[in-house]
């Protein structure tokens, strides 16, 4: 393993009618921001959970964080704090909500634009408390200092992060994701399967712990997907995919280990040129990045093919069995409904040099292995 610090302060109340928790956690506060999407929230019974438990608050709101959330949508989060004097923002969504949260602490303490925080010209050194409760099991976003954010200005869709945007505490609860459509739940599990993969690729050595840990939720989620779908208020299926969203991305699995992340960075390039659904571009790329660069480590990905999808060695190669564990993915994904090329979107190769320039802005990129102008051109051509 790597050398490695880990630290995540985020409190986690998971369960039923675990909203009851709320008054207690936000007991200090007195102004506090609302944030959320398009109004599902006020349709399943959430919003006005949260607003009975905010009772004696004084509370603003701030609707319409879309999917990719927009650096401008911030903004108006960052002015209503500033105007308002709010002292805790509570974010209620999927990972979107809570991506578009965190900007706007940080920028609520800071005389810095929003975007500037985003590209790292400014540090996010500070920031509003936050809390949020979740809605969509999908990106971990609830325990983890990560945010991605979309300005449609420049074309650019971009990761950053600060310990300072760690939710104080998050709320989940099953029950609130009986409600979410069938390819939203898709484009959840989907999330989570990535994320385990972009850290399931590492160079570390001597990591059988993490492997483990990593693919056991894989197979654990690739269990519970189809279930949840056939039955979406089945609680035992909800609750297992939101705690394995959760897990994806909070840091456990990433521990003795840095992740790869190169099919991140080309699916961020393609959604801030098209606006996709992140899960849905993630679905097409990432089997394609794959077979690209199985030759770097044959034997991970064979290990991936045998221990997640049941995949038999016989005589064969580890390539041979790694080459059946992608196909057994595409299949599995493509069962529950995930797309499986840019042709899905009408995508074609018209802004492949913007969106491969996109992947480029900061050089060669990727942990497991580099990627150049060519491999992602390669891999673009491929998901067609």
């Amino acid at each position: 393993m790597n050398e490695f610090t880990f630290w995540n302060p985020v409190k986690l109340h998971f369960g039923q009618n675990s909203i009851e928790k709320l008054p207690r956690e936000v007991a200090l506060y007195e102004k506090i921001l609302i944030v959320y999407g398009g109004g599902s929230i006020k349709k399943n019974g959430v919003y006005d959970s949260v607003l009975q438990a905010l009772a004696d608050k004084q509370v603003y709101e701030l609707s319409g964080v879309e999917p990719n959330p927009r650096v401008s949508t911030a903004r108006k989060g960052i002015e209503i704090c500033k105007k308002e004097g709010i002292d805790f923002v509570l974010a209620v969504g999927g990972g979107s909500v809570i991506d578009c949260a965190k900007l706007i602490v940080a920028g609520a303490k800071s005389d810095a634009d929003a975007w500037d925080l985003v590209t790292r010209k400014v540090p996010a050194l500070d920031a509003l408390p936050l809390g949020t409760v979740l809605t969509l099991a999908a990106t971990a976003s609830e325990m983890n200092s990560g945010s991605v954010i979309t300005n449609l200005e420049t074309n650019e869709k971009l990761g950053w992060g600060s310990p300072a945007v760690f939710p104080k505490f998050s709320i989940l609860d099953p029950q609130y994701t009986y409600t979410v459509p069938a390819d939203q739940t898709v484009n959840g599990i989907v999330d989570t399967m990535s994320h385990i993969f972009e850290q399931y690729f590492n160079n570390a050595n001597n990591t059988p712990l993490t492997d483990e840990m990593s693919e056991g939720v894989l197979r654990t989620v690739i269990d519970a997907a189809p279930k949840a779908l056939k039955e979406p208020d089945n609680y035992e299926h909800r609750e297992t995919l939101m705690l394995a969203g959760t897990i994806g991305l909070n840091g456990f699995l990433a521990m003795g280990s840095r992740g790869d992340w190169a099919t991140h960075n080309i699916e961020h390039a393609i959604s801030a040129y098209y606006d996709i659904p992140h899960a849905g571009g993630l679905a097409i790329l990432f089997p394609h990045w794959m077979r690209h660069n199985l030759h770097v480590n044959p034997a991970r990905f064979a290990r991936l093919a045998e221990k997640v999808f049941g995949v038999e060695r016989g005589e064969r190669n580890d390539e041979e069995v790694a080459l059946e564990g992608i196909e057994k993915l595409s299949a599995f994904w493509t069962s529950i409904g995930a797309p499986a090329r840019l042709a899905d979107y009408d995508i074609d190769d018209a802004k492949f040099d913007e969106i491969i320039a996109h992947t480029l802005l900061y050089g060669p990129f990727g942990n497991f292995t580099k990627l150049d102008a060519d491999d992602v051109r390669a891999i673009l051509t491929a998901s067609l």
